[in-house]
């Protein structure tokens, strides 16, 4: 009987306060402040949201506000301006505030075999670099509306609440992901329906409704609280990393065909007779 291939599994994964200690968004105000798209008033209106956001996660409203608010706030900036910032001062924003938690079990998730996704509410220009800079294999996050070259305010998909779970349910068709065998993380309640779509749920680092929720249906609870810069990190020990397993086969390939060579070597130089 022929073998059938195995559904392929995904892991996603909630970005602020699940695998970063901020909200990504908020965190690079200051960047912008340099690059001149702010005034000091909007960054010292952006460290206290920040401040509030840590203090107790954001709800829906919250969370509705700060978004009208970062509509209005980036409203006429140039896209190529904010990919350029990002860019610049993203390892000295967002690398020393990454869960060491959360990137060994991306680690982890790879070494699986799992496509690692990102699923942020936060803007594309500033989620997709970080994604990259975690080795993610996709991202879904919000995307604005843009009209010559730039942010006009408004926006074109927002990624949030049930938005995320129907984003993961087409992932699931187009890219073969099996959801009953999928993973998902998130810190808040309004991220519910991302988690009821998977299999295995998780909640990081959750806000008081979302640990009502885990504890009634049972939903493990992680507490993710190591920020630590991506090279001063220790490798997972019990789960190599995909670019850790391709250089160990590297070095086992590499080992393989010395080790033939030299078996070959050998056999040849028996067979010849002595003088």
């Amino acid at each position: 009987m022929e073998n059938l291939p195995q559904p392929r599994t995904a892991a996603f994964f909630d970005l602020d306060k699940t695998v970063i200690a901020k909200s990504s968004a908020l965190t690079f105000s200051r960047s912008f402040y340099h690059g001149g798209l702010i005034n000091r008033r909007a960054v010292l209106r952006s460290a206290y949201a920040q401040f509030v956001y840590l203090l107790g996660g954001a709800d829906h409203d919250q969370t509705e506000r700060m978004r009208q608010y970062l509509s209005a706030l980036c409203r006429g900036w140039n896209v190529q301006q904010v990919k350029e910032i990002v860019a610049e001062t993203l390892h000295d924003v967002i690398d020393p505030i990454i869960y060491d938690e959360a990137a060994s079990l991306i680690e982890q998730h790879h070494a699986a075999g799992r496509d690692v996704v990102i699923v942020s509410t936060s803007g594309a220009e500033v989620v997709e670099p970080i994604g990259e800079l975690l080795g993610a294999d996709r991202v879904v996050a919000t995307r604005m509306v843009v009209e010559d070259g730039c942010y006009t305010g408004e926006v074109e998909y927002y990624a949030y609440g049930p938005a995320k779970a129907e984003a993961i349910a087409g992932l699931a068709v187009s890219e073969g992901y099996d959801l009953a065998r999928c993973y998902a993380y998130s810190d808040s309640v309004t991220d519910v329906p991302m988690l009821e779509s998977v299999g295995h749920p998780h909640v990081v680092n959750p806000d008081r409704a979302l640990r009502r929720e885990a504890a009634a249906r049972d939903w493990p609870v992680l507490t993710f609280e190591r920020p630590v810069r991506l090279k001063q990190r220790v490798p997972s020990l019990s789960m190599p990393s995909r670019p850790a397993l391709a250089a160990g086969v590297a070095v086992l390939a590499a080992a393989c065909a010395a080790g033939l060579v030299w078996y070959t070597s050998r056999r040849r130089l028996a067979r010849v007779p002595s003088a």
